[in-house]
């Protein structure tokens, strides 16, 4: 009668046994949600619930969320890292707020739908994951890996939008809708790029030797990508002021001003005249 408590005794102990080499302190996704939820309230009073706040009040506040932030840092940064690493981002969060609103701006001027600034910040999860990713891509490039990554996911589970935050992209970028979209680590975004849903920025090859190559594409300054449209490559350029199309499977470079889409062949008849075979094929 003792065997099956025996047995989960024994993994119970293997479990322990594999934990004491492990990290201690490891960041859970909650606690990343939490910082970066805080955050954005300090930098935008549309995702705060105290939006009126005076200056010592997001002060003391921010003050607090750095607290947070070396918590999460401390246990994945080299000894005596950490401080340094949390001081360089605290002094980029000018830099972040001042490149979101353009987001922002760019995201209300953009669909038609918008009827304010305050909706686009509060409302549009387009919006929701440049700014994490605008977080998360400064961690990246201080060297912090895997606190982004959970940072990037909690964007990814909230608005299925999924951005590494290893991808560099410019200013006033514009999300529309957004679902689906996935842009891969070396992937390079100039301004005022604009990508509608569905969009994929990604790799030819997922070898394990490709780690460390540039392996997603280059887009270029205002360019717009429609919906579902895939662009594969490192070496793959959209050249500036171009438009791909809806449904576009672009795995070559693009010269500046191109504008390259699909033709489909729509059918149209009543349903009384019946169905082909072909019409079951996918």
């Amino acid at each position: 009668m003792s065997q099956p408590h025996d047995r989960v005794h024994a993994f119970a102990t293997l479990l322990a046994e594999e934990r004491l080499g492990g990290d201690r302190g490891f960041p859970l996704k909650r606690d990343v949600a939490v910082f970066v939820d805080e955050l954005l309230g300090i930098l935008f009073g549309q995702l705060s619930e105290g939006a009126a706040g005076t200056a010592d009040e997001l002060q003391a506040r921010l003050t607090l969320a750095v607290r947070d932030l070396r918590h999460l840092v401390a246990p994945l940064a080299e000894p005596g890292e950490s401080d340094r690493i949390v001081d360089r981002f605290s002094a980029t969060l000018p830099d972040i707020h001042d490149r979101l609103q353009q987001d922002a701006r760019a995201i209300a001027e953009g669909d038609p739908a918008a009827e304010s600034l305050d909706e686009v910040i509060a409302a549009y999860p387009g919006f929701l994951a440049i700014a994490i990713h605008r977080i998360a891509h400064e961690l990246w490039g201080l060297g912090v890996r895997i606190l982004p990554r959970l940072l990037a996911e909690v964007a990814h589970t909230r608005t299925g939008i999924d951005i590494h935050p290893g991808a560099t992209i410019g200013r006033s970028f514009c999300i529309d809708h957004g679902t689906g979209i996935v842009i891969g680590e070396t992937a390079i975004i100039g301004n005022d790029v604009k990508l509608y849903q569905g969009v994929t920025l990604g790799a030819l090859s997922v070898a394990k030797s490709a780690a460390g190559t540039k392996r997603h594409p280059t887009i270029e300054d205002r360019v717009v990508l429609y919906a579902n449209a895939t662009v594969l490559g490192g070496d793959t350029v959209v050249g500036h002021d171009s438009v791909v199309g809806g449904n576009v499977f672009l795995t070559g470079s693009l010269p500046p001003d191109s504008v390259v889409y699909q033709t489909s062949q729509v059918r149209v008849r009543r349903v009384r005249d019946g169905f082909e075979d072909s019409d079951f094929v996918i």
